[in-house]
């Protein structure tokens, strides 16, 4: 069988002597035919299991005969809005237009719509009005039940009921896409598919739906956010595969979306099966002409190995799309991948990531996971780290060996990031010393995120003691190798519970450890994170108890530049944001200030007054006529401090 992209007009379908496809996929996304992309690897498996699948790749959303391309699919449509949520693709936490896309030819802005999951879905309906249609991707995700929209800054419905689609496959949809495949190849009705799980479903009455959590319907939440913190927490408390409970949420009458229980995950033999498919790994070369697409180049010589994530970080989604478990790819499967590098034309040697989620992730956070599930109401490693965690890397560390000597192969860095507090809790140092002399290119980023205590707990992560024990022993770990290498803090300003004050005391480390963030990062609200609830009740659903959340664009503004208050263009909000929080003390000449008083300041302020009063000549200034001596003697003083 000859190796090729997946069909992209008719022309590519005549070839293949196809007359009509099963399924047609329309993505927001270039088509990239590499398995980072969600489009990818849904479309492989298909292929895999018998199905002619077609792709349409950001079809012209203002034109309905955009998506008549192949014209009506056998079995039905897939929509996904690409790798992204659109929304977070097109616009930055302040709103503004972001000015490229990386998921475009060329890096060109403007190639799919806002909100594209509903607008693709729309577009289906207004041509072929029963064919089925069924969303996926992490837009749709996050989506599939009510959820708040924090670019129109109010709750919204269930994605399912907007987009005009009959199911969500949900997750990370191998085993659901497949299912509902079978499914509607042996004729079932796509209105009577509410049994597979990983999906999400419309139903007219409870009837048929049997074990049902019911969640406060859609009015419910809109006349109390309370109302929305407790749903949403019991949505987060079933995202496991092997506890979690079919969800049900009513919008009026005769109108139910019902969310059935996550996939299961996938066993090692299944994660190789599915990258090992025969990908193309790289964008379609129709995009060539057009500068190709910039995603592919962070991915291209990188390893997927592990997926889900036990960290339980509050603002992000992974709990909720990838869930806790954590599925692996075996050491065959990852070598034979590395290999396929070397033959690569570009391949300058350098493997650039071997990860996931979270790097040094490569067994489940304990033995009961994969048949008991995970705990509902406990995390892995926070508020710490779990008696029966299993803090180990020696998988990982063999792994990387093996990497280290496939000819060709000059250096495996590790990029996506690690845990430091499950790194602290291995007793071995083996990786530890092995990460700092082998697969660091001269910085190892890591995201304490913050050092406030207070705002840690509502963020999920560790104490600020944890990540103070980490650096000391990283730095004595270079110390001992000999090598120069430092730590790039991740840092999130205006999170839920970060006042001025907490701000202002992350300011004062970063004063004390001479770190100068090039880049700062706002919390952004998107779709169903812990952190979002929080901002949009001002209640933290795992208690339900009061949370400071700054929403004033003015304090944000403020917040950011105390991070970066050695900038220049910061000074006003950073003198502003002193006076606030009571802290002048951190305006003046000594080491642990923030910032200098400015000259127009120097007669109000009291640093230099004191000063002249020192030495002994308080008349100086209080008089209101000086000569061009005394103005001198001022400025003398202001430079010698």
């Amino acid at each position: 069988m000859t190796k090729e992209f997946l069909p992209v007009c008719r022309e590519d379908m005549f070839k293949r002597g196809w007359e009509e496809l099963d399924f047609i996929y329309i993505s927001g996304d270039a088509y990239v035919d590499h398995p980072s992309f969600g489009t990818a690897i849904i479309t492989r498996t298909l292929e895999a299991h018998g199905y002619r699948v077609g792709i349409i790749s950001q079809p012209d959303w203002k034109d309905a005969e955009s998506i008549t391309v192949f014209g009506k699919p056998r079995l039905g449509f897939l929509v996904s809005a690409g790798n992204m949520d659109s929304m977070v693709n097109h616009y930055s936490v302040s709103k503004k237009r972001r000015r490229s896309d990386a998921y475009t030819p060329g890096g060109v802005m403007g190639k799919r719509p806002d909100y594209a999951a509903v607008v693709y879905g729309n577009l289906i309906r207004q041509v072929y009005k029963k064919t089925p249609v069924i969303l996926g991707g992490i837009e749709a995700s996050l989506r599939r039940m009510a959820h708040y929209d924090y670019w129109s800054d109010r709750l919204r419905r269930s994605i399912l009921l907007d987009s005009g689609a009959d199911l969500i496959s949900y997750g990370m949809g191998e085993r659901s896409i497949v299912e509902i495949a079978e499914a509607l190849e042996a004729g079932i009705d796509i209105k009577d598919i509410t049994f597979i799980p990983g999906t999400v479903c419309k139903v007219k009455s409870l009837d048929s739906v049997y074990d049902a959590v019911i969640l406060p319907s859609f009015e419910e939440l809109k006349e109390d956010r309370l109302n929305y913190a407790k749903s949403f927490y019991t949505q987060y408390c079933n995202t496991d595969p092997f506890s979690g409970k079919r969800l049900a949420e009513g919008y009026g009458a005769h109108m139910y979306v019902v969310q059935n229980p996550p996939s299961a995950p996938l066993s090692q033999e299944e994660m190789d099966e599915i990258y090992e498919y025969p990908y193309m790994r790289t964008y379609h070369p129709s995009y060539e002409k057009l500068g190709g697409v910039p995603a592919i180049s962070e991915v291209k010589f990188s390893l997927t190995s592990n997926r889900g994530c036990f960290g339980g970080c509050s603002f992000c989604a992974l709990t909720f799309h990838q869930g806790r478990i954590l599925q692996t790819r075996s050491h065959e499967s990852l070598l034979k991948e590395a290999e396929r590098f070397t033959k690569e034309k570009d391949f300058k040697g350098y493997i650039h990531d071997v990860g996931g989620p979270t790097a040094n992730f490569r067994l489940p956070s304990c033995k009961k996971q994969m048949g008991a599930g995970v705990c509902k109401n406990r995390q892995c490693l926070f508020p710490k780290p779990c008696k029966n965690l299993q803090a180990d890397h020696r998988d990982y560390v063999e792994l990387l060996r093996k990497l280290r000597r496939i000819p060709g192969v000059k250096k495996v860095f590790i990029r996506s990031g690690i845990r430091f507090d499950y790194l602290m809790a291995d007793k071995e140092d083996t990786f530890f010393r092995e990460l700092c002399e082998f697969h660091i290119s001269g910085q190892l980023k890591v995201a304490p995120e913050h050092v406030s205590d207070q705002v840690l707990k509502r963020m999920g992560k560790p104490k600020h003691s944890v990540y103070e024990a980490f650096v000391e022993k990283y730095g004595k770990m270079n110390e001992r190798l000999h090598k120069n290498q430092y730590l790039v803090p991740y840092l999130m300003s205006s999170h839920p519970g970060s006042t001025i004050k907490e701000a202002v005391e992350l300011a004062e480390y970063l004063n004390r450890t001479g770190h100068m963030p090039e880049q700062v990062q706002d919390f952004y609200p998107t779709p169903s994170t812990i952190s979002t609830c929080m901002y949009y009740t001002g209640v933290d659903p795992r208690d339900m108890s009061r949370v400071y959340v700054p929403k004033n664009p003015h304090e944000k503004a403020m917040q950011r530049a105390l991070i970066q208050y050695r900038d220049p263009k910061n000074y006003e909000l950073v003198a502003e944001a002193l006076q606030r929080a009571g802290r002048t003390d951190l305006i003046g000449y000594e080491r642990h200030c923030l910032i200098r008083p400015r000259k127009n300041q120097m007669k109000k302020e009291s640093p230099l007054r004191s000063v002249k009063i020192k030495a002994g000549k308080p008349e100086n200034l209080s008089g209101k006529k000086k000569t061009a001596g005394r103005k001198k003697k001022i400025r003398n003083v202001h430079k010698k401090k």
